[in-house]
Parts: C-alpha cells; sequence; structure tokens
C-alpha cells in the first residue's frame, strides 16, 4: 500500500509540473492571439492547481471529507477536458498516454482509500 501513496504523489507532482510546463510554454507562443495564449495559460493553471489539489488529498483526504469529493469532481473534469481536448486538437498517441495517464491516474488513486497517507487521530494538532 505504501507505494500506491507514493505513485500518487508521483503523478500528483507529474501534474504539477505538467502545469507548470503549460505555462512556461505559453511565452513561446508568439504567433497566436492574446486571447489564446491567456487560456492556454490559465489551462496550465488549472493543471498544477489540481495536481496540487491531489497532493493535498493524499496527505489530507481521509479525515476531511469536503476535500475528497472536490477533488474527485476536479479529477473527473480535467480528465473529461483532457480527452475532449486532445480530440479536438488531434494529439497524438504519445500525448495521450502521458496526459491521460497522469490525469486518469490520479483520478483512479484519488478513489482508493489505500493511496493515501495514514494519519494517526491528533497529528493535526501538532501543526
Amino acid at each position: 500500500m505504501r507505494a500506491l501513496t507514493r505513485l500518487y504523489a508521483f503523478i500528483g507532482w507529474a501534474i504539477v509540473a505538467l502545469g507548470a510546463l503549460h505555462m512556461i510554454t505559453t511565452l513561446r507562443l508568439s504567433a497566436s492571439s492574446v486571447a489564446f495564449r491567456l487560456w492556454f495559460f490559465g489551462s496550465g493553471m488549472a493543471m498544477a492547481l489540481v495536481g496540487a489539489l491531489n497532493l493535498l488529498h493524499r496527505t489530507y483526504g481521509r479525515s476531511a471529507a469536503g476535500l475528497r469529493v472536490v477533488c474527485w469532481v476536479a479529477n473527473v473534469l480535467l480528465t473529461a477536458f483532457a480527452f475532449v481536448g486532445g480530440s479536438l486538437t488531434g494529439a497524438s498517441i504519445a500525448e495521450y498516454v502521458l496526459v491521460i495517464g497522469l490525469v486518469g491516474g490520479a483520478l483512479i488513486l484519488s478513489f482508493l482509500r489505500s493511496a493515501h497517507v495514514a494519519t494517526a487521530v491528533g497529528d493535526d494538532a501538532k501543526v
């Protein structure tokens, strides 16, 4: 079970990194319109925030029901967005495997209780 928590952490950080790369790539889109660059950057922010949400869910999801539900909804929406976005933009198989592998993996792991860090009762009070 410890391997699942590490995998979930890796996927969460990989989604954050993919979102950061998406935002950095916006600087290289000089031939695009300002509106396109703005939406492209915003998509990167959304990816990074969903990755961070999964990292929070991995650590606190067992004790925070609201966080758990928000993370599930965010993962479902990001996975659906990735499928639709990939088909509309003509993504390659490699791009599909990378992006759907990350967001789909986060979606699946977010529903597995064994992928979350087990915290002892009272650990939250030791902040």
